[in-house]
């Protein structure tokens, strides 16, 4: 590759491309996503690692035309965001586990914004969304999703992603599945719950002098703690496998 070709409509457009690519990529991935990060590092993210894979990118196979530069920056862009939106299912599994905990715990009014979204959320769904995203850290998904943007690179061209019956049909079911698996994750502590209501109003039927907001919620929300600690181990490794099982599903793309 020389000089006079790096510089030629193809390879600039195939340039801005790509730029999009990772930008697309770093607006919608949970890690990358962050809203604590801001937009200037996330822009500046996205052409260091433009520069980076610029050696490894295809020649561009669209006309060098104006709709076709569009639709190819739309393509990019859809691609960016169809990779957060599979991921980002998979990661909800435990902010909307967190959230049913939360309700059981008594702390459904206790909520705090998100860093990660910047909305509204009860504390034990924020709480398990900052060690859940060490967690990815820790298995290096970043590492993961920059290996498959090379990888997408060579079986995907610039502006030639197509969303297919697949993806849609996916999305329902991770949809589904985050609503399941975020229950399965909760049930100790809402079954454990369950079963202190029950106890807690046979005693006030027999004690009336039981005072349930005194004694009750403060048992009730350390057993739950203590629930939560000893399944916490477990609730990381549900959310493993169901990134890896979003991970395998990107490949389908390919």
């Amino acid at each position: 590759m020389n000089w006079p070709q790096i510089f030629s409509d193809a390879y600039i457009v195939g340039f801005i491309l790509l730029f999009f690519r990772f930008g697309a990529l770093f607006m919608a991935v949970p890690i990358f996503s962050h809203n604590s990060i801001p937009a200037e590092v996330k822009a500046s993210m996205a052409f260091f690692f433009t520069i980076v894979f610029y050696s490894s990118m295809p020649p561009l196979a669209i006309p060098i035309t104006v709709p076709s530069i569009v639709l190819a920056i739309l393509s990019e862009m859809f691609f960016g965001l169809a990779i957060g939106t599979i991921l980002q299912l998979a990661f909800n599994v435990i902010t909307f586990a967190g959230g049913q905990i939360s309700f059981m715990m008594g702390f459904s009014m206790a909520s705090a914004i998100d860093p990660q979204s910047g909305i509204s959320m009860p504390i034990v769904s924020q709480f398990l969304s900052l060690i859940a995203l060490m967690i990815l850290f820790a298995i290096d998904m970043h590492h993961w999703m920059l290996l498959f943007i090379d990888s997408s690179l060579q079986h995907i061209p610039l502006g030639g992603f197509l969303m297919n019956n697949d993806f849609f049909g996916y999305l329902i079911k991770a949809a589904s599945n985050m609503f399941v698996v975020g229950f399965m994750i909760a049930f100790p502590i809402t079954a454990l719950s369950w079963l202190a209501d029950m106890i807690f109003g046979m005693l006030m039927k027999t004690m009336p002098q039981f005072n349930l907001l005194v004694i009750g919620f403060p048992i009730k929300i350390t057993v739950s703690f203590a629930i939560l600690i000893a399944t916490f181990s477990a609730i990381m490794l549900i959310l493993k496998g169901q990134m890896l099982e979003a991970f395998n599903f990107l490949e389908m793309f390919f």
